[in-house]
């Protein structure tokens, strides 16, 4: 199967791009929208890659890349009453919500801000760019990858 394309989103203060480089890779968890959910579940497969986001911060856009390195797992923060992500409805025997592992690329020298994305030609239906656009796992085209990544050089 051909390679695919995704944007991961994540609020910088909750794990950032600079946490990633430092830990190397990390199950990428915490996914509670049912379409985000199948998405990754579904659809993403290993040895895809994914830009980073940063949502909700000073400079909102993508800082870096990583590779999807696992097959779709159950997510473990879903159990754990103590994590912010806890859902008293899915259990290990009965997972609802599933992570993957995700695996550090680069960090790119500057973000390329929400903005900077609106005025690359080309990038006019990016997922991420159309209004009301808040999924934190959506798909990117190969056109919109090479695009993205040649800015970020």
């Amino acid at each position: 199967m051909a390679k695919q394309y995704w944007l991961l989103k994540t609020e910088p203060t909750a794990y950032s791009i600079d946490d990633m480089k430092r830990d190397g890779k990390t199950q990428w968890t915490g996914v509670r929208n049912y379409q985000a959910r199948n998405t990754l579940r579904d659809l993403m497969k290993k040895g895809d890659l994914a830009l980073f986001y940063h949502s909700s911060s000073d400079v909102t856009g993508i800082v870096g890349t990583c590779e999807i390195t696992s097959d779709a797992l159950p997510d473990p923060t879903a159990w754990d009453s103590k994590d912010s992500h806890y859902d008293a409805k899915s259990s290990p025997a009965n997972p609802i919500w599933y992570c993957r592992e995700v695996k550090f690329k680069q960090k790119f020298k500057q973000p390329i801000s929400l903005s900077d994305l609106r005025n690359i030609k080309g990038l006019e239906k990016m997922v991420v760019l159309q209004k009301g656009s808040r999924l934190s796992v959506q798909p990117v085209t190969e056109k919109e990858w090479e695009l993205i990544t040649k800015q970020a050089k």
